[in-house]
């Protein structure tokens, strides 16, 4: 079964930093572009960062631009998000998905998904 799995969420304080993972289970996403979303109660969900296959284009929205950092490790075969300096408002379920022909910033265009970890950032 294709699967993906996040690790490293927890609670933490405001301005405090989390180091976020992602790895899939039984096959390997080297030539996929690989993204972190994220999910509110009550809110959409919502584009964070993505970084394509070769790993030298990252992308981020706005709110975590200066403060999260995407990268990936293709020996690893590892997805990784740090966090730092979180903020209140950073606080969702981070989920991390691969694609291979996407708009990295269209969740639709997704191939896979896991199933999230909770990020909750205290004030």
């Amino acid at each position: 079964q294709v699967r993906l799995v996040e690790s490293g969420g927890g609670l933490v304080q405001a301005g405090a930093s989390l180091k976020l993972s992602c790895k899939p289970s039984g096959w390997i996403f080297n030539y996929y572009t690989v993204a972190w979303f994220r999910q509110a109660p009550g809110k959409e969900r919502e584009f964070v960062a993505a970084i394509e296959w070769s790993g030298d284009r990252p992308h981020y929205a706005e709110p975590v631009k200066g403060r999260f950092i995407i990268s990936r490790d293709n020996t690893e075969n590892t997805l990784y998000l740090q966090m730092n300096r979180l903020k209140p408002e950073d606080t969702a379920v981070y989920s991390c998905a691969a694609g291979t022909s996407v708009d990295v910033f269209n969740s639709d265009d997704y191939d896979y998904w896991g199933q999230g970890t909770q990020v909750t950032v205290s004030s």
